[in-house]
């Protein structure tokens, strides 16, 4: 799993973490900059997704317009996709995207208003309820 908490007041979030592939596992490895990446969010579109978005976002400081480092973290079906490339320009219309890893996907399970510490005490904000019963199989993170 992973656990994201906001200090000094929150909030955290709880992710589960599935199809983990690690940096050096990956084939044909380019060089990983140290240069703080953009960020691409897909398909986060209901208010959970924006929140989760907003989660996520803060974790990494702001890129400088020269960076040439990305990381995306894609939704699809709640399914978090986390992606991190780093571009370079082949010509003026063409880029080439290497991947550096790590890759992994991630299902929100849980956001706290408080931090770790006050775990116990801290009020849910949202919590997955995977055995509730639906006329429809609901996506949570975005609209569609």
């Amino acid at each position: 799993g992973l656990i994201v908490c906001h200090l000094p007041f929150g909030p955290t979030a709880y992710f589960t973490l599935c199809n983990v592939v690690m940096r050096l596992d990956i084939p044909d490895l380019g060089t990983m900059s140290e240069a703080h990446p953009h960020l691409v969010f897909h398909n986060f579109t209901s208010r959970l997704g924006q929140r989760v978005s907003n989660i996520m976002k803060y974790l990494f400081p702001v890129p400088k317009d020269d960076s040439r480092r990305v990381i995306t973290f894609a939704n699809q079906e709640d399914y978090i996709s986390f992606r991190h490339h780093v571009y370079k320009k082949t010509d003026h219309r063409n880029i080439e995207l290497s991947e550096v890893g790590p890759r992994f996907e991630m299902k929100l399970y849980m956001i706290n208003l408080g931090t770790l510490e006050n775990e116990g005490t801290a009020e849910v904000e949202w919590r997955w309820h995977p055995y509730t019963n639906t006329a429809k199989k609901r996506k949570y993170l975005t609209n569609e």
